[in-house]
């Protein structure tokens, strides 16, 4: 049974497989073009304010775009078309995990540490959001790839 025999299968197998190249395009996007930008052009404050908003929209998208992805692939596993325990499921909370420590645990401490304190200076703290950021570009990149390939199709 594939999801274009499922009604409304046939939608969710395109979003299933439109979703992932579309976040991964927004991740390459936000690191090689929107973040370096503002930091060739603008004066360093103004840069990092604009970085800043950049990664927060990047962050809530991530959210929006994982969510989306889990309950898609709760559904076909619910349907009896794969497991809830898939690689591909793992990817999505990989990159889910990955933006929840290195967005929304990271900034407040970043912010410290931009004022003086905490236990990290705020090169150390770029340097793990940094790493953090890249293994959520390679769980997305991941994703994509294997949901790209052809399903497989039982032996007759």
């Amino acid at each position: 049974m594939s999801d274009a025999t499922t009604p409304g299968g046939g939608g969710l197998l395109r979003v299933r497989r439109l979703l992932p190249p579309l976040w991964a395009g927004l991740l390459l996007c936000v690191a090689l073009v929107a973040t370096p930008a503002p930091f060739a052009t603008l004066e360093r404050t103004q840069a990092g304010l604009v970085v800043a908003f950049i990664f927060k929209r990047e962050a809530f998208l991530t959210l929006a775009a994982a969510m989306a992805f889990v309950l898609i692939e709760r559904r076909r596993a619910r349907a009896g078309l794969g497991s809830q325990f898939s690689t591909e499921m793992a990817l999505a909370l990989g990159a889910l995990f990955f933006t929840v420590i290195g967005y929304f645990s990271l900034q407040p401490m970043m912010a410290e540490a931009r004022a003086g304190q905490g236990a990290l200076s705020f090169g150390q703290l770029h340097a793990v959001s940094l790493v953090l950021f890249g293994l959520k570009i390679l769980c997305v990149l991941a994703l994509s790839w294997r949901v790209a390939a052809p399903d497989k199709a039982p032996h007759s």
